[in-house]
């Protein structure tokens, strides 16, 4: 099969089957669904069942049996994961076309002998869209509430005190075009937008695939790990030709044009049973861990 990202991990799979197939449904799939879902994606039955294992372990699918047989439903943390991707595809998107001019500024001081706090923050901040100025000064191109980042689930990671936040606009001379490109990695941005439209900006793409569920899976698990790390740069202050403009106009055709068939295929292969819904509390940023 021609498949669009050879190197998607089936975890990421995964999370875009739950995130489209059983968020707000109060379902947990049988195990063998997901075996079956999964072989249509060329993903073999061990490494289902690893999957599986290892994110019941991580607290992110609950275990539910019937019998002698093993349904899988959400957690709350794999609810906060899920509903954080839907927002930033349907809500955030890719393009920030209405940008008010405004910056999150974050400074932070450590010993040096925090390597892992230091490491954990950095990805955290990443995630949340910031880049980095120097010297332990990062910026995101909005209004972020850091509270989240530095304290996620309201844990303590001791950097009381060692955190400074503004928010504020960028006063002349300051180049904000160069300020972009010395803090975010654009070229690595523009490469991903690209490759995303090497494989789906055709009038059929993936004409190997068996049928709609595998595109949109495919299609919907790249598109994720693009967004997830693209911190949402003003246009205006981007490379002409930014790849991220057409890439998004390709991403909501193809959804519109898959959707409702993978849904329908996927509602075929699926055995489920009912369970309760989980507490799902606040937004979170688990995820930065998880992809």
């Amino acid at each position: 099969m021609d498949r669009p990202y050879p190197s998607l991990r089936p975890q990421s799979l995964m999370l875009t089957f739950l995130g489209n197939c059983v968020l707000r449904r109060e379902i947990a799939v049988f195990s063998g669904s997901f075996i079956e879902v999964f072989g249509r994606l060329g993903v073999g039955e061990h490494a289902i069942r690893s999957t599986l294992t290892r994110m019941a372990r991580h607290g992110m699918l609950a275990r539910h049996r019937r019998g002698r047989r093993m349904h899988f439903g959400l957690t709350a943390r794999s609810e906060r994961i899920l509903l954080d991707g839907e927002a930033r595809v349907l809500r955030r998107g890719a393009v920030n076309a209405h940008w008010d001019g405004g910056w999150t500024v974050l400074s932070f001081s450590m010993p040096e002998s925090w390597q892992r706090q230091r490491h954990d923050l950095r990805s955290r901040l990443v995630w949340a869209g910031f880049g980095p100025l120097g010297n332990g000064t990062w910026i995101a191109p909005s209004r972020v509430d850091v509270t989240e980042v530095i304290s996620p689930g309201g844990a303590d990671l001791g950097l009381a005190g060692r955190v400074k936040v503004f928010h504020g606009t960028a006063e002349e001379p300051t180049d904000v075009s160069a300020m972009i490109r010395d803090a975010f990695d654009l070229e690595g941005l523009a490469a991903g937008y690209r490759s995303f439209l090497e494989r789906w900006d055709r009038p059929e793409p993936v004409p190997g695939a068996p049928d709609d569920l595998v595109r949109f899976l495919w299609l919907m698990t790249q598109w994720l790990g693009l967004v997830r790390v693209d911190p949402g740069l003003p246009v205006q202050h981007l490379p002409p030709g930014w790849p991220a403009l057409r890439a998004q106009e390709v991403l909501h055709e193809l959804r519109g044009r898959y959707e409702d068939s993978a849904r329908a295929i996927a509602d075929e292969i699926i055995e489920y049973v009912p369970v309760a819904c989980p507490a799902t509390a606040g937004a979170g940023r688990d995820a930065a861990a998880d992809h």
